[in-house]
């Protein structure tokens, strides 16, 4: 077992694990974020996206001793109220249907309009291309990005 000092959602987080548990179980079993989903444990399905220093990362392969310094967001992070343009435009368009893949499909797509304010189909089939919806709502993800950048 280490010590580790996270920067997660704008707060510092003192934790105790092994240097080779994945972020993801970090955040769910040592800080109680359970927004973050388990879902393959190989990082292919994006169920477990988080922001890496703003970057999209996939936090079930991404061993607690590689995060270093870097600055942590989960989707409880992206906002205290669930007022960011993806979040609104995600309840608008009506994207969910069991939800289990949102919170990843959220961050992936917050981390697209913040490289990229107006991605066309192309750029958002390219960058949510990670990302797996069992349910199969890639028409309403797209949609919802579309208006989220209409509205950042």
């Amino acid at each position: 077992m280490a010590q580790y000092s996270l920067k997660v959602n704008g707060k510092t987080f003192k934790v105790e694990a092994d240097p080779q548990m994945p972020l993801l179980w970090v955040l769910r079993d040592n800080l109680g974020l359970t927004g973050s989903k388990y879902g393959c444990g190989i990082g292919q399905c994006g169920a477990c996206t988080v922001h890496i220093n703003g970057e999209p990362m996939r936090s079930c392969s991404l061993p607690i001793d590689g995060v270093g310094k870097a600055k942590i967001t989960t989707i409880e992070g992206l906002s205290t109220d669930g007022s960011h343009p993806v979040q609104k435009a995600w309840e608008s368009v009506d994207v969910p249907q069991c939800g289990y893949c949102q919170a990843g499909q959220i961050m992936t797509a917050a981390a697209l309009l913040k490289k990229n304010p107006k991605p066309s189909d192309t750029d958002i089939d390219s960058a949510m291309a990670g990302n797996i919806c069992r349910c199969g709502t890639y028409n309403r993800i797209r949609e919802a990005i579309h208006q989220a950048a209409q509205k950042s």
